[in-house]
């Protein structure tokens, strides 16, 4: 069967579901046009997409039109749920860019066409409610072409009444104009075009001839000899021209009306190229080496599994087949878990409805049902001839929060939802941190982390609440101290006696405690050496200031006294840990911070905003390097107390069009007015233990 994969992006509310919606009721798939505020679309099925209106999760609708298979997936336009969009750029031919008219450029919109940009792969534009007030085609194409360039070409012209409202298209190509009629399910009626169109559709013609001219040299002899291009001409220079980044058509149209989704779905099956005609596949061998995977129906099986689903449902994985092709009957190697997995059922998928199928043909888009060992970015091929297909790469998670259950003892509750939940959205990580005793959730923004926690009461029975993560902080001296520790127990019998002098001292050698003993004359014999040490070891995981662990501490035993019955290894321990608690107060402790290098990307119009922000944030910026595309990257030093609310700042501060990574390099001595509110912290933090 011939087949197109294309993937719906774009700024959220951009009229993506719906037009997904749109192209299922005109082909007859279902019977009425779901509306996100209703809550009964194909694509948005889960409780939280009802509930909040939003799409959250990539969404899979096949439909049919003039004899082709096209697969629409469907993906969130909030970027917390970024992912989404990635994984299905992953699995398609070709972007959609959906465009709402009289939103004109949105930064949903800039960002999907950069991401399709270095991706490589060919665009479309669709400017969707043309039925609203205020929409305007005209000023929407000006604003992307001034951000995008003239490679945006379009194929339809809107006709418009006298109020400026949409209520035809011209399909500029065919030179066929319409409308959309019929009371129940729309369908277009050709019309004739307008008399002060006419003009505007030989301009448009013409310009999609010179795209199509500039794909070959042989189109290019044929354009100026003045001899016109065949149907299938046109159709390949569009592709090529696509390819090659070069052309982006453009259409309009009204998901509610129905108004250009016909011809959407004929330019989609025209322009959009088959899997089998796309070029082959970058992919590793099993010794690692580089490979080309073509899209050859006959070839050895390789699939990607581009996107999990694991819900009240079942579990899903959603592959887009690169070559040869899959059925329910096969065992295919799992390169990443190195295991032959035999394979489920087959189905092809629309919104959470399921349709067994026996095979997933070349190209084709499906699921297999319960891979229990399959992850998303597997690649899943014969186990004769091991390839291994490019992952995508999601952007690492920049905003966290500790989890915690409202109720004591469903922690474990807690692991077992967030792991499920991370088997269907790979952009999320669980940090057990074992310094500040919190579980850490960390993900794009917080809406993506406050579903997680309403999917973990809703589907796990476990309500959690979110707090600010704690930071490790390091506590360490600023000069040398002695001390005398003593220990003496008499408790009828044998007592308990221990006695040491030691010296404490700053080292800058080893963040562990370095333990050295200068004993003369065998004040302390050496078999309790080890005694002391311990007892110093255990002491340093508790500073005097707050409670937090001392480092780069140098602790020499210098003298001592023991008794030859009383003494024991656990009075030495106790012993030097009573010589600890008296020297440290006095040996001017002061709290260290941990210091991260951050990389801010942000467009050049918003530097300012962000020094002045890193400033604020007690932030060293080291360096500024342009990037050649407008923007800038910001790399400096901050602490990492400081940016706990950095990704939603940031967000506000650059309209979201700035990004960023963050990781620890050192710690630091922490500024007086930074150690005083540490340390107030930690005391209330015990005091409430």
């Amino acid at each position: 069967m011939d087949i197109r994969n294309i993937c719906l992006l774009g700024h959220g509310g951009s009229g993506k579901t719906s037009l997904v919606e749109s192209m299922l009721y005109i082909t007859g798939v279902t019977d009425r046009l779901g509306k996100p505020a209703d809550g009964n679309t194909v694509c948005d099925y889960d409780p939280e997409e009802i509930k909040r209106q939003i799409s959250i999760s990539l969404s899979m609708a096949p439909v049919q039109y003039q004899g082709v298979k096209i697969n629409v997936l469907d993906t969130p336009g909030n970027f917390d749920f970024v992912g989404e969009m990635q994984s299905g750029v992953r699995a398609a031919e070709v972007g959609v860019l959906v465009c709402a008219s009289k939103d004109g450029l949105s930064v949903g919109a800039e960002r999907c066409w950069k991401y399709l940009k270095e991706q490589k792969k060919p665009c479309m534009v669709y400017i969707s409610k043309e039925d609203e007030e205020n929409a305007n085609f005209s000023t929407t194409l000006e604003a992307l072409r001034g951000k995008f360039g003239n490679s945006l070409a379009p194929v339809v012209a809107p006709i418009w009444d006298d109020n400026k409202r949409t209520i035809g298209i011209i399909d500029v190509l065919n030179k066929k104009a319409y409308k959309a009629s019929g009371d129940k399910r729309p369908k277009r009626e050709e019309i004739p075009i307008p008399e002060n169109k006419l003009s505007v559709v030989e301009e448009l013609y013409g310009q999609l001839m010179e795209a199509v001219a500039e794909s070959s040299e042989e189109y290019m002899e044929k354009y100026f000899s003045g001899e016109p291009f065949t149907k299938e001409e046109i159709r390949k220079g569009l592709m090529v021209g696509m390819h090659e980044g070069t052309v982006a058509p453009v259409l309009c149209g009204s998901a509610l009306t129905g108004l250009g989704t016909e011809m959407l779905l004929q330019t989609i099956v025209e322009l959009v190229p088959s899997p089998l005609d796309m070029p082959p596949e970058e992919a590793e061998d099993d010794s690692g080496e580089l490979v080309e995977v073509a899209h050859d129906p006959k070839g050895a099986t390789a699939a990607i599994v581009f996107k999990t689903i694991s819900d009240q449902y079942g579990k899903y994985s959603l592959v887009k087949v690169v070559s040869g092709k899959v059925t329910s009957d096969m065992s295919l190697y799992d390169t990443t878990s190195g295991k032959t997995e035999k394979l489920g059922r087959l189905y092809t998928l629309r919104g959470k409805k399921t349709e067994e199928v026996k095979e997933i043909a070349c190209g084709d888009i499906g699921a297999i049902a319960k891979m229990d060992y399959v992850r998303t970015g597997d690649t899943l091929c014969d186990p004769k001839k091991i390839v291994k297909l490019q992952k995508v790469q999601f952007a690492e998670p920049c905003y966290s929060r500790a989890i915690a259950p409202k109720t004591r003892g469903q922690e474990e509750k807690i692991g077992t939802g967030l792991n499920r939940l991370n088997e269907e959205d790979p952009t999320f990580t669980v940090v057990n941190n074992g310094e500040t005793h919190q579980t850490v959730v960390s993900g794009a923004g917080d809406i993506q982390i406050d579903v997680l926690v309403s999917k973990l009461k809703s589907r796990f029975g476990v309500e959690a609440e979110l707090d600010t993560p704690r930071v490790a902080y390091r506590e360490k001296i600023r000069k040398s101290v002695r001390k005398q520790g003593r220990h003496k127990k008499q408790t009828g019998g044998s007592g308990q006696f221990g006695d040491v002098h030691i010296v404490f001292e700053p080292q800058d050698e080893s963040e562990d405690m370095i333990f050295a003993e200068e004993v003369f004359g065998g004040s302390v014999p050496k078999n309790f050496f080890p005694a002391v040490e311990k007892g110093l070891r255990e002491a340093c995981q508790h500073g005097v200031l707050a409670g937090y662990p001392v480092v780069f501490l140098k602790a020499t035993l210098v003298d001592g006294s023991y008794h030859p019955v009383d003494s024991s290894e656990i009075a030495f321990k106790t012993a030097a840990q009573l010589a600890y608690k008296a020297a440290l107060p006095e040996a001017s402790p002061v709290l260290l911070e941990p210091i991260g290098e951050l990389k801010v990307r942000i467009p050049d119009a918003y530097m300012g905003d962000i020094i002045g922000d890193l400033n604020k944030r007690r932030g060293r910026v080291m360096g500024m390097d342009p990037t050649g595309d407008g923007d800038q990257i910001v790399t400096a030093e901050v602490p990492m107390a400081e940016m706990m609310s950095y990704a939603i700042d940031l967000r506000s501060m650059s309209q979201s069009r700035g990004s960023f990574t963050f990781h620890f390099v050192r710690y630091e001595e922490c500024p007086p007015a930074a150690q005083e509110k540490a340390i107030a912290e930690a005391k209330a933090l015990a005091e409430a233990e």
